[in-house]
């Protein structure tokens, strides 16, 4: 591709990744406005995961400097690729313990901590980072709640959910910061996140700083606003399709 293509290209890009971020905070405020709640009490979190360096670019050189990602070894390499010193990069995906130690050099929060195995693994590997100067406080966590009871798409049962919290809590690497979850594929949202509402008003009766509740993506940020989210997550209302590469 020529250099006047591929400029051209790039432009077209900015330009449509600029009217989507416009379109989907014009949609957050609507949102926020509609449940009656503080203007600026939801933030944005872009889904980058799939999309090139050069995406993620775009949209910090448009304000951004939050970005979710889903696999440790592609955000590994856009954290080192893009070299940002005021970004918080987020992993939103589920978790193997073997990847503790590299998420825990450059996450500054994991929203999918659904195990007291992993929250140890965690626990360990952000101390050891910040005994080496890779990082300079304590990894946030959400835990990830399940509210379908299906193992396959992780999430602790709710009826763990304080020892889990209770353990997160006590541990000197990580910093407790509240929820995620994600509606089962097959129920209404409004009565997921009412439900989810509620696990997180009881955890906060133990645990009053873990104020965050990641909920809500591109298709359900509305039901999820409206009932408690801090933080929605989206990527297809901004970033479009994925790229078929990532098949």
């Amino acid at each position: 591709m020529s250099a006047a293509r591929e400029t051209t290209r790039e432009t077209a890009r900015a330009q449509e990744l600029s009217a989507r971020l416009d379109g989907l905070l014009a949609r957050i405020d609507a949102a926020v406005a509609a449940a009656g709640r503080p203007a600026g009490s939801v933030r944005l979190l872009p889904v980058t995961k799939f999309f090139p360096a050069a995406d993620v670019d775009i949209l910090y050189r448009l304000g951004r400097r939050e970005f979710g990602e889903s696999r440790e070894q592609e955000a590994s390499a856009k954290v080192a690729e893009l070299g940002y010193d005021d970004v918080e990069w987020h992993m939103i995906g589920r978790l193997q313990r073997n990847k503790a130690r590299a998420v825990a050099r450059w996450a500054h929060t994991v929203h999918s901590v659904d195990s007291e195995r992993l929250a140890t693994a965690l626990d360990r590997a952000a101390r050891d980072a910040m005994a080496a100067g890779e990082r300079t406080a304590p990894l946030r966590v959400l835990l990830q709640v399940s509210l379908d009871d299906d193992p396959g798409r992780g999430g602790v049962a709710p009826a763990d959910l304080p020892a889990l919290a209770d353990l997160v809590a006590k541990a000197p690497g990580l910093h407790l910061a509240g929820l995620m979850a994600i509606p089962p594929l097959d129920a209404a949202s409004d009565a997921s996140f009412a439900n989810l509402a509620t696990l997180h008003t009881s955890l906060l009766t133990r645990h009053a700083d873990a104020t965050e509740l990641s909920a809500g993506m591109s298709g359900d940020l509305e039901s999820a606003v409206e009932h408690g989210s801090t933080c929605v997550r989206v990527g297809t209302a901004l970033m479009g399709a994925r790229p078929i590469t990532s098949a």
